[in-house]
């Protein structure tokens, strides 16, 4: 990695590569929604030919973070709140049915696990911790579902949304309220009670919704973008 977090660039990088770095970038919000993506630029900073740059862009169109418009080119997709909210919608049944599935095989070590997660939940003192230890948490409850393509499906909603939101997202909820669910969700887990898990998650997400709505008339704006 290099100053500010970004990754060196060695020279000759193939298209996936190319691909992984500048979704790392999209994700994160180095690259905010509209950011146009030249090739001509790109192709020169990562010492290739428009090939490999134009096959990773046609990746990440594919995963949902480019989008390709007449007489513009690549650019960063911008989310409006629709969007937003419509990907929670995708989360909420995602997620639900993975946690369904993964309680009747959860083992202790993994109920364990997403114990020393909260427990470093609770003694982190930054947002950006919050936001990572909270993905940490609700992924180490997925694992057992045995869905690898589910769990993919799940990546794939919150890359999207991408960490910049996410980051925004935990700003507003702080910390109390996220953390007392989380402890009642690991507890309806760990008894192996699926029907009040699922009830708990839901809810969680669904507020989560209703934040994300409460953040959009703090800031004024009709989408997500840098």
């Amino acid at each position: 990695m290099g100053e500010g977090g970004q990754q060196f660039i060695r020279d000759g990088s193939s298209s996936i590569d190319i691909y992984a770095v500048l979704k790392d970038r999209i994700v994160k919000g180095v690259l905010a929604g509209g950011t146009p993506l030249k090739q001509t630029n790109l192709a020169a900073e990562f010492g290739v030919s428009k090939i490999p740059v134009r096959e990773a862009l046609r990746q990440l169109e594919s995963a949902g973070l480019v989008e390709f418009r007449p007489r513009r080119g690549a650019i960063v997709i911008e989310l409006s709140a629709e969007d937003v909210l419509d990907l929670l919608d995708v989360r909420l049944a995602l997620e639900c049915r993975a946690l369904e599935l993964a309680i009747p095989n959860m083992v202790d070590d993994e109920i364990s696990l997403a114990h020393e997660i909260l427990e470093e939940y609770s003694d982190e003192s930054e947002i950006e911790g919050w936001s990572k230890l909270n993905v940490r948490f609700h992924n180490s409850l997925y694992a057992a579902c045995d869905r690898p393509h589910l769990l993919s499906y799940i990546d794939d909603v919150k890359n999207r949304m991408g960490a910049y939101l996410q980051f925004n997202v935990t700003m507003a909820r702080g910390f109390s309220r996220p953390h007392e669910e989380h402890q009642q969700l690991l507890a309806a887990c760990e008894a192996r009670d699926v029907d009040a898990a699922v009830q708990i998650l839901r809810t969680h997400i669904e507020t989560t919704q209703k934040e994300v709505l409460a953040f959009i008339r703090r800031e004024h704006v009709g989408s997500f973008v840098k």
